[in-house]
């Protein structure tokens, strides 16, 4: 099959004799249709992230067509449209059971490749996947859109955990939310009742972090960052203030026009010392701070500031369950994704697709490659 295969770093090859793969037992073959360049793949396509080890497949943000099944499938059948987990999880131990899918210790990540996470991802033809992690999509919703369903995913997680649900309880994948899979917004999903939270950081996941604040009913977002285009598109997709990074004074000021304390929470969406302190510095004294950014392994820390207002920390990784809710809210509108579509393109472009997002040079958001 086509491949696009990261072989060293920041470097490409369009494979057209990659390896087919082989559904196993309970796996189907899925022929991929669409499939978004996340922003770990930019970060890590030169190395410096340490999380994709060449040569790979990267790619995690995709949806498809069932083309084959595997031994023991039952429940799935040939042609369905689905998307799917980023998270290959084995669904037996007392994580995966107790809903915490996303901390699963025998975890592989499509497309990522450190240690045991090693798997090769969509940015390819076809893929097999175990059916525990599949998703139908409606016949309606395109699959450029299904792709951002992992990328939904992971901001209503992260809201989730600000808004104190149990993700094990409320998420599981196991029950689909609530245990209907048709579930148009019942019990399953609480809403905040009101609430500030600020969002630093409005790249594609901060973007789609405010408007699941605003889906769950934060009264308040207030978006920051170092592009003034992102703050403008923030705005429209539902923050009520937008601020520079580089305005001086910001936490203080935050802190003032959020009652005086702070925000209710802040959401860090960057990964980097500086977004972090303000997020930290931003909130009321006991608040809450949610990490969400990846792309430091190490940063500074203002401990005093965290003990000293008991503030809690909480850092969000992946997605556990949020699936159906964000197929949900991307079909209906309640969090867009149009707007933060830049581009679709055929997959044997990947190479300079990558490289366009690399430079940032283009204000680009989220491409979207086509294997098929």
């Amino acid at each position: 099959m086509k491949a696009l295969v990261l072989t060293a770093p920041s470097e490409f090859n369009y494979d057209l004799n990659f390896p087919d793969p082989t559904p196993g037992k309970g796996e189907v073959l899925v022929k991929v249709q669409a499939c978004g360049i996340c922003g770990s793949d930019i970060h890590g396509m030169d190395g410096r992230s340490g999380r994709r080890q060449m040569p790979i497949v990267m790619g995690h943000e995709a949806a498809g067509e069932i083309i084959a099944l595997g031994e023991g499938v039952e429940g799935w059948n040939l042609g369905e449209r689905v998307t799917f987990d980023s998270t290959e999880y084995c669904g037996e131990c007392d994580e995966c059971k107790a809903g915490f899918v996303n901390l699963c210790p025998n975890r592989r990540v499509l497309g990522v490749s450190p240690g045991e996470y090693r798997r090769h991802g969509c940015f390819a033809e076809k893929i097999a996947l175990p059916t525990r992690i599949l998703y139908r999509i409606p016949d309606a919703l395109s699959y450029e859109k299904a792709a951002f369903a992992e990328p939904v995913s992971i901001a209503l997680h992260a809201v989730n955990l600000a808004d104190g649900v149990e993700v094990g309880e409320a998420f599981s994948p196991m029950t689909k939310s609530c245990g209907d899979e048709s579930c148009d917004g019942c019990d399953c999903e609480s809403e905040a009742n009101g609430g500030t939270a600020v969002v630093v950081g409005a790249g594609l996941i901060g973007l789609l972090v405010i408007q699941a604040l605003k889906a769950r009913g934060w009264e308040k977002v207030i978006a920051i960052d170092l592009d003034d285009k992102r703050l403008e598109l923030a705005r429209k997709l539902g923050a009520e203030e937008v601020f520079n990074a580089k305005q001086e004074g910001l936490a203080m000021h935050l802190r003032k026009i959020c009652g005086g304390d702070g925000a209710d929470a802040s959401f860090e969406v960057v990964g980097a010392a500086a977004p972090l302190d303000l997020a930290i510095r931003s909130v009321r004294k006991g608040g809450q701070v949610v990490l969400i950014g990846n792309l430091q392994p190490n940063t500074p820390f203002p401990l005093q500031e965290v003990v000293t207002r008991q503030i809690t920390i909480k850092g969000s990784c992946s997605c556990a369950g949020e699936y159906p809710e964000a197929i949900r809210r991307i079909q209906d509108g309640t969090i867009q994704v149009e707007p933060l579509l830049s581009a679709v393109a055929p997959l044997e472009e990947g190479a300079g697709w990558f490289k366009r997002l690399y430079d940032n040079k283009e204000g680009l958001l989220k491409v979207v490659l086509q294997p098929a």
